[in-house]
């Protein structure tokens, strides 16, 4: 038998992408608006420290971890992640967004900022 931390919920995963569409919706990135699925990559190549590879037709392709076989404290981690990086560039964030952040500071390992 055995016995690991579970997987995060859709509630969890609805948490997400609120905070995702603030970040999406506030932030400009090296001069590019980027969508809720940009971000969502981003974040979990920050998180897990992943790697790129050449794309088939040119570009590069981010090699990573779906978020939805992530254990519940690298979810919050991924959370905090977000907020502190939203933190630092001033994003407003939604109600939904905000309930996320909190869960993730209740859940979590750390606060961030």
């Amino acid at each position: 038998m055995t016995i690991q931390e579970m997987t995060r919920s859709v509630e969890q995963n609805k948490r997400l992408w609120a905070t995702l569409r603030d970040v999406s919706e506030q932030v400009v990135w090296h001069g590019m608006k980027l969508d809720s699925e940009d971000w969502k990559h981003i974040f979990t190549a920050a998180l897990k420290g992943q790697r790129s590879a050449p794309g088939i037709k040119g570009g590069f392709v981010v090699l990573g971890q779906s978020t939805s076989k992530m254990r519940v404290s690298e979810f919050s981690e991924l959370l905090e992640l977000i907020y502190a990086f939203g933190a630092e560039r001033d994003v407003q964030w939604s109600e939904d967004a905000q309930e996320a952040i909190e869960w993730a500071k209740r859940t979590g390992r750390k606060v961030a900022a």
